[in-house]
């Protein structure tokens, strides 16, 4: 007999527990077998775990302070202070989240209001309220979805890295009128 085969055995032995008759000898046919040779599997052995936990703050969760996710990420409760997120963020229709998020991608079914700044992708669902400042190279807003506030397409790196150069009012007339001279 296999203990940890995932296939069962075609000829499974019983054996007794009991000191009465077998049920070989017995004439009363069984109700139901009670007696199993092979291990009951795992609730979730068939469906392989990914590599990283999934993270959920349920339904009647409320975190007050900074939450961190290392892997994707789903809130259904409340937060309110701040959210970072290595990976994606979902924010479902039932959650309310009064914070500054940062995440690689993340997607608004609930309410929020706060800025959201995603590395990657941001997405406002048609069930959305969604109140703040949002920064991302890709913005998709979905039709009847409610949003207030200020969208920036550009990554935040190319942001930070831009350098502006402003001249003094006389430079830019002398560069102006020189340029002209010669031209």
């Amino acid at each position: 007999m296999a203990l940890f085969s995932k296939e069962p055995e075609k000829n499974p032995k019983i054996q007794p527990t009991t000191t009465g008759p077998t049920p070989a000898t017995s004439t009363a046919p069984l109700a139901s077998p009670t007696i199993s040779s092979a291990p009951s599997p795992a609730p979730r052995a068939s469906a392989p775990l990914p590599a990283e936990g999934r993270a959920c703050l349920d339904r009647g969760s409320k975190i007050t302070g900074k939450v961190s996710f290392e892997g994707p990420a789903r809130i259904d409760g409340e937060v309110d202070g701040e959210i970072s997120a290595k990976d994606s963020l979902m924010i479902s229709e039932t959650a309310v989240v009064t914070a500054q998020i940062r995440a690689a991608s993340v997607s608004v079914a609930g309410k929020v209001s706060g800025d959201i700044i995603a590395t990657q992708r941001i997405e406002i669902r048609a069930n959305a309220k969604m109140s703040g400042n949002l920064t991302a190279p890709i913005l998709v807003v979905q039709e009847g979805a409610l949003f207030e506030g200020h969208c920036s397409m550009q990554p935040e790196g190319a942001r930070e890295d831009r350098k502006i150069t402003v001249f003094p009012k006389e430079e830019r007339v002398a560069q102006v009128a020189g340029g002209q001279k010669q031209g």
